[in-house]
């Protein structure tokens, strides 16, 4: 089902007159109303008149996430504080959170994209959808349940945490869509199993996951423990919140952006080129309706590439692939580019190995070192000790043949590595301490 059909299936020629429009308004309204943008674009010798075509675009500066921490709380709002009816924040956890805001009016559009994206995920208003986004500063729970109740479906927000209660609600209540992080669903079937209760017997139909990077093997290992199609969505709070893009069940093959409401570029990340659709490179967004906190061009540090040709289910949003990693949590180890996603695509594809893990670097008289913790399985558990050993060295190989980057790989019992209710936590980076 489309929720939107007026303007998810607008031609292009059509939709992108509704972003030039947009975004001429967008651009004159954040040099008026943010002393940032003004400065930034006084410095670049540039006018919001001066932009004439969507193509123009690509003369503006860039934004970044120090900025937003440079004008922390509430520089760049772009309306007065009384009128903001809404604020959250990121954790803060690798420097000052960044804080946005959203008037009344933001709030509605919200719940309308979050719509759209629950019924491209499969949702309609004849569910039930468990909810296990974290609530709070987060933007994901409250998101998702505002999006839901716009699509008219049931919404059980129960949060993160207290997982064993989750299964019993899930068996009570009998959900039939769960939305929350995958290394958060993984949790819950592993508590599932605890409990004796089988997914199969649940009443899942699908599973919208986001708010962390997840390889195509770790949706596959999803929808095999948790019976259930898994669809992902992607956002990020200073754009919106969730549901900037997300798949469509029927394709699944790529993230619909929300192109009447976000206008995406892709950049070379080292030179801040623009770069056509099919190459891989930095997503940057620009909001063109959001009232309280727009951004211009922020740069979101994500890796994927644009798709703009036609999908099956009918809407004509160009699609960005899955995110491939990100240009700040790329990992160089002498002199290797290396993604926690590709360690991760390597480990999903043997056997008997859980789909927790953790990368530790370190740097030993002056050499980085990697090494990869990774659960095994409860088959596993029990084989001995030299049979496991073969393992880690078979596993080691296999990162060194397809990523090129040496690594040290530590079996560890089963529930060793800490699990997460939010984002897993995949890299613990000693150099930097």
């Amino acid at each position: 089902m489309i929720f939107d059909m007026e303007f998810e299936t607008l031609p292009r020629e059509a939709l992108e007159a509704i972003q030039w429009r947009r975004l001429r308004a967008t651009l004159e309204r954040v040099y008026a109303t943010v002393p940032f943008y003004k400065e930034r674009f006084d410095a670049a010798g540039i006018h919001p008149n001066d932009i004439r075509s969507l193509s123009d675009l690509q003369h503006i500066p860039f934004t970044t996430k120090q900025d937003l921490r440079d004008n922390y709380p509430y520089g760049m709002f772009a309306v007065p504080l009384e009128n903001v009816v809404r604020i959250h924040a990121s954790s803060g956890t690798t420097g000052k959170p960044t804080v946005v805001g959203y008037t009344a009016r933001d709030i509605q559009m919200w719940a309308g994209l979050m719509a759209r994206a629950l019924s491209a995920g499969g949702a309609t208003r004849q569910d039930i959808i468990h909810n296990a986004y974290g609530y709070g500063l987060f933007t994901g729970g409250l998101g998702v349940h505002y999006g839901a109740e716009r699509l008219g479906a049931s919404v059980i927000p129960v949060s993160g945490g207290n997982t064993r209660r989750q299964i019993t609600i899930m068996k009570d209540f009998k959900p039939t869509i769960l939305t929350a992080t995958p290394s958060y669903a993984l949790h819950l079937s592993e508590v599932a199993q605890e409990m004796g209760v089988s997914f199969a017997d649940l009443c899942f139909r699908y599973g919208i996951f986001g708010a962390e990077p997840w390889s195509e093997n770790m949706r596959e290992e999803i929808q095999q423990k948790l019976n259930l199609k898994a669809i992902d969505i992607y956002g990020l709070s200073e754009v919106l919140g969730p549901g900037v893009s997300v798949e469509c069940y029927q394709a699944q093959k790529g993230l619909h952006i929300q192109e009447d409401h976000f206008i995406a570029e892709i950049i070379d990340p080292h030179t801040g080129k623009v770069l056509p659709f099919g190459q891989t490179g930095e997503l940057v967004f620009t909001s063109i309706t959001k009232e309280a906190f727009p951004v211009i061009r922020y740069r979101t540090r994500d890796i994927t590439t644009l798709d703009p040709s036609p999908c099956i289910c009918g809407r004509t949003f160009v699609r960005m692939q899955k995110v491939s990693g990100r240009t700040d949590d790329m990992l160089i180890i002498r002199g290797v580019n290396v993604f926690p996603s590709q360690i991760e695509s390597v480990l999903m594809e043997i056997d008997g190995l859980s789909p927790h893990y953790q990368l530790v670097v370190d740097r030993v008289e002056n050499l980085d070192t990697l090494t990869v913790m990774v659960e095994i399985g409860e088959t596993l558990f029990s084989d001995e000790v030299k049979a496991l050993q073969g393992l880690e060295k078979n596993i080691s190989y296999r990162i060194k043949e397809e990523l090129g980057v040496t690594a040290k790989v530590r079996l560890v019992e089963p529930k060793s590595i800490a699990r997460s209710q939010g984002k897993a936590v995949r890299v613990i980076d000693n150099r930097k301490i």
